[in-house]
């Protein structure tokens, strides 16, 4: 029992609507391999239960009354550096959109969406995905690469010429979204090997995950951004 509740997605549930979060907990246990470990109406319970927990996913809803999720967002990863933010909003505003994602958010669905829509996004984020509109990931990407060649001098410049040949060809085809078994049967490589790059790339990028990856390719034109 203790070894099933381990191995089970932490899930934090921060949206200032009481009937909302009873909602999303009932939808969410109801998942094999999920638990709420808590929830939150207020900034100031949100990062102590964060801090305590020390959640894998935190669902921020943006709009919390007399408080806004962005504000609270770089605050949760702060005290909980290695959860993932998916954002849960009903609210259409692609320029807060876009700010939260430059905040660290990996995630955002609709709360107009079906209910297998949330629970499959959770699961990518947790394995390490972004799961975002294909519109906002181009709009954010096209800004990075603006914002990139804004500069007189790349500070990547020097990372990017640290990669390998192999390295970059990996690269290219994280970007592609293939999984570590597509890229060792794409390049003739065990997947154990593509693992070893990818810590390699990780480490020489000053990287966290696969998503930071993509978003390095599209800034530095090692890749092509989406649509």
């Amino acid at each position: 029992m203790l070894s099933s509740r381990v191995n089970q997605i932490k899930i934090l549930l921060i949206d200032d609507h009481v009937i909302v979060r009873a909602g999303l907990r009932m939808l969410i246990e109801n998942h094999v391999g999920m638990a709420v470990i808590g929830e939150a109406g207020t900034s100031s319970d949100a990062l102590s239960i964060a801090a305590r927990e020390q959640p894998d996913i935190v669902l921020l809803d943006l709009d919390m009354g007399a408080e806004s999720g962005l504000d609270i967002l770089p605050k949760l990863l702060g005290v909980a550096p290695t959860a993932k933010v998916v954002v849960l909003t009903g609210v259409r505003d692609v320029d807060a959109h876009r700010r939260a994602v430059h905040l660290g958010a990996i995630g955002l669905v609709f709360k107009d969406k079906a209910a297998e829509v949330l629970i499959t996004a959770i699961e990518k984020v947790h394995a390490g995905e972004a799961w975002l509109d294909r519109a906002l990931t181009a709009s954010v990407l096209t800004e990075m690469a603006q914002a990139g060649g804004a500069k007189k001098a790349d500070p990547g410049a020097g990372k990017i010429a640290s990669l390998t040949e192999r390295e970059l060809e990996i690269v290219e085809l994280v970007c592609e979204g293939l999984k570590n078994k597509q890229i060792g049967d794409r390049l003739f490589i065990s997947e154990a090997t593509v693992r070893n790059h990818l810590t390699s790339i990780l480490s020489k990028l000053e990287l966290s995950d696969r998503f930071e990856v993509a978003l390095f390719a599209y800034r530095h034109h090692l890749a092509k951004p989406p649509g």
